[in-house]
């Protein structure tokens, strides 16, 4: 198996976005990692992830690492493992699966909507970061340009100052 490729990834993407970084790749990696582990966890409203498409939405995040043609879900088992190996060996790419679980409250029950599901793949190259999104289905609530948005300034949180800068 090859652990943070997806053999698959589409060659047409929807967005490419490109980062300077003064972060070495294997601190960077650890941030990225950690920080969609904990995305994985958490559940907003859509309207602070995206421009608000639908009243009173939360979204749920689920991340999930490649593994050749798979993806495995990044919990605290499987994040342990992978940072093991990037503290070995920092990976050239690492490409992860999101899905997006959409609910809204009717009639005080919660209501699933559909689901969307990205693609986010990270090239890492010394001081520079590219991070392509693909939307494989669903109804896009949030856009490929808010997802990577998303990323980049919840990995930015994690540190005083910007370590993911706009190229």
């Amino acid at each position: 198996m090859s652990l943070g490729i997806y053999q698959n990834f589409p060659e047409n993407i929807h967005i490419e976005a490109r980062f300077s970084t003064s972060l070495s790749n294997k601190k960077l990696q650890h941030t990225i990692i950690q920080t969609l582990y904990e995305l994985n966890s958490r559940t907003s409203s859509l309207d602070e992830v995206s421009e608000p498409s639908i009243p009173e939405c939360t979204v749920a995040f689920e991340f999930g690492i490649a593994e050749s043609n798979n993806f495995s879900y990044l919990n605290a088992e499987e994040t342990k493992n992978v940072m093991k190996v990037v503290s070995q060996e920092p990976f050239s790419l690492m490409d992860f699966l999101c899905i997006l679980r959409y609910y809204v409250m009717r009639n005080g029950k919660k209501k699933p909507l559909k689901f969307d599901y990205y693609m986010i793949r990270f090239l890492v190259d010394k001081d520079l970061v590219t991070m392509r999104a693909f939307h494989e289905k669903g109804p896009r609530y949030v856009s490929p340009k808010d997802m990577v948005d998303l990323v980049s300034r919840n990995v930015n949180q994690k540190f005083c100052k910007k370590v993911l800068v706009t190229f």
